[in-house]
């Protein structure tokens, strides 16, 4: 029995897990974490062709085929026919990771309205959303949700302005929903991420010089000397899901290589 055993994560074995933006990123190594540890995943995403690549691969490691909810969570019908086909399929949802996101470069000076929709409707409406239809869900099953946040949730950068307000809306909806949900027993959390070498920041808009630049920055950034990579940010999200932290809620947790914690001087 999981609970037996030393390692906690391992309760997650069994799990029914909803991992959004799975196609590529920190979604993407999440799954095949959770594919690993046999959770029986429901994955979303809007890139069909690189959903059923990791699809593969969660059953190359011989885990349970996955049900794939492809599709853009912006639009209100997939969020609904999300939710209804996992519970059609397994009949409860016992974990949700909301780790589908945009990163889009701008300043108050550049950022138009349509950009500003843009990355707060996919980076918080759909959150909202989609976790407002899994709850009744996840309450019978006293499971947990895991958002994906970031460190720009908790510090402020210029350059990077809607994107950091989505975070700390993220972080904040975290906090609140776990008060919330805590006489339920759903646990919720949130994973704030320093850099990760991701496709992230070249869809924002870097070409290679600018992105390998940004990452040689990293070396005075974080106080670990280097970016992340989203094996390390997965198994947090493991660790926060699993019945490992059955004492943590409420918690923004940053995985930056102690950059949360930097200033200048």
């Amino acid at each position: 029995m999981a609970s037996d055993d030393a390692f906690k994560v391992s309760s997650l074995k069994g799990k029914v897990t909803l991992i959004t933006g799975a196609s590529s990123g920190i979604g993407a190594g999440t799954s095949l974490l959770f594919a690993k540890l046999g959770a029986l995943l429901a994955l979303n995403g809007r890139d069909v062709e690189n959903l059923n690549k990791i699809a593969k691969q969660c059953t190359d490691c011989g885990a349970a085929q996955p049900l794939l909810v492809p599709g853009d969570l912006t639009d209100e019908e997939t969020v609904k026919k999300t939710v209804e086909q996992i519970i059609a399929h397994f009949g409860r949802l016992d974990v949700l990771v909301n780790s589908a996101g945009i990163l889009a470069m701008g300043s108050i000076e550049t950022t138009d309205l349509a950009q500003y929709d843009k990355v707060m409707n996919i980076n918080v409406r759909s959150v909202y959303h989609l976790t407002q239809l899994c709850v009744p869900h996840l309450i019978k099953t006293k499971g947990s949700i895991v958002n994906v946040s970031s460190v720009n949730g908790q510090r402020s950068f210029p350059g990077v302005l809607a994107y950091c307000m989505s975070k700390s809306a993220i972080d904040q909806f975290t906090r609140c929903i776990a008060l919330e949900l805590a006489s339920k027993q759903v646990r919720v959390n949130s994973v704030c991420p320093g850099v990760i070498i991701t496709d992230v920041h070249k869809r924002a808009g870097l070409d290679e010089d600018q992105y390998a630049q940004f990452l040689a920055k990293c070396k005075q950034t974080h106080a670990l000397g280097r970016p992340g990579e989203v094996e390390e940010v997965a198994h947090s999200i493991a660790f926060l899901a699993s019945d490992a932290a059955s004492f943590i809620t409420g918690v923004n947790l940053p995985i930056d290589g102690g950059r949360h914690a930097m200033c200048p001087r």
